[in-house]
């Protein structure tokens, strides 16, 4: 059994305070609660469905359960908060080791990179010797996991003593790199678009990262993730739901105009940031999951292993194919 008490305090008061109090009622019948950020990327996508009342012609009454952040979805999920989040399957098949059998489909394969200025002589992570690197989230941050195992194999020493790094919040980072405070940052793919279309350039995407370590073709991290149990008494409410997110996110793959509601929310303080935004978020609209997506998935679980972090994966968690919901052959 989970250890809830563990989870919880290790989100923190805050989270448990911005994710558990919806968790008091049960949501109407026919409803799907799914927790989203407020101005998250799944909210241009929730917007998008109401707008075009994509919801309402499937048939999905949607109920959006506001989380104060990424953290707090899961908090959600597992306390009965909500009944879908979105969130990264590593977390996901952690959980199912741990005996709460979750599923999890594929929502963004879109990933961040190492960012520095345009008028950076940094050219490449072997010009970051003994300089500063803001990483976004903490220590076992997976980005930052797969950096290390790449700086290992490229230029045979660990990111981790070769630069210096520096832990923080995303926003936070890319507050430090544009007033000169450190040298790089590697940030998640909303905050490195930001700066990619405001005078930055990624100098190393985590997308090739990947590729170089053999995981290829690189799989979504980011997904839907439910219970089984929601599952087998609301299988029609799971498939509403992420049939009306492909159709939401083929209008924004393809609609320059549906992108225009959004900017409100979007919030980018120029148009060369909103379009880089727009082209990062249309290049992670991932591809039907096959075999060679799972395969590629195993890897990567097994990479993140290898870094030797317990933390991250969990002792003896094993690859189970089940997380994965409706993989094509």
């Amino acid at each position: 059994m989970i250890d809830r008490r563990r989870l919880l305090a290790s989100a923190g008061a805050g989270l448990v305070a911005a994710a558990v109090p919806r968790a008091v009622h049960a949501a109407a019948a026919g409803t799907l609660r799914l927790a989203s950020v407020k101005y998250g990327s799944l909210s241009w996508v929730i917007e998008t469905i109401r707008a075009l009342e994509l919801d309402k012609k499937a048939g999905l009454a949607l109920d959006v359960v506001e989380v104060a952040s990424n953290q707090a979805g899961p908090v959600a999920l597992l306390a009965g908060g909500a009944d879908v989040i979105v969130s990264d399957w590593t977390w996901a098949m952690r959980q199912r080791s741990l005996g709460e059998k979750l599923k999890f489909s594929a929502y963004s394969s879109a990933l961040g990179g190492v960012v520095v200025a345009d008028n950076s002589p940094i050219t490449g992570i072997s010009g970051l010797d003994g300089k500063t690197l803001g990483v976004a989230g903490s220590a076992i941050d997976k980005s930052w996991l797969l950096l290390r195992a790449y700086s290992k194999k490229t230029i045979g020493q660990d990111m981790a003593s070769y630069a210096h790094p520096q832990f923080g919040a995303a926003p936070l980072l890319a507050e430090q790199i544009r007033s000169g405070r450190i040298d790089a940052v590697l940030n998640f793919w909303t905050h490195a678009a930001r700066l990619t279309g405001s005078g930055f350039k990624e100098i190393l995407s985590i997308e090739s990262v990947m590729k170089d370590l053999g995981i290829d073709p690189v799989p979504a991290l980011v997904g839907f993730i439910w219970k089984e149990s929601f599952e087998e008494a609301h299988s029609a409410q799971i498939e509403k739901l992420l049939n009306v997110v492909r159709e939401a996110n083929a209008v924004l793959a393809t609609d320059d105009s549906a992108w225009d509601r959004l900017r409100p929310i979007v919030k980018p303080k120029s148009d060369g940031e909103y379009r880089s935004i727009m082209a990062a978020y249309r290049a992670g609209i991932p591809k039907p999951w096959g075999t060679a997506e799972i395969e590629s998935a195993r890897k990567l679980m097994q990479v993140l292993v290898d870094a030797g972090d317990a933390e991250l994966m969990g002792r003896g968690t094993q690859f189970d194919v089940k997380l994965f919901h409706h993989a094509t052959s």
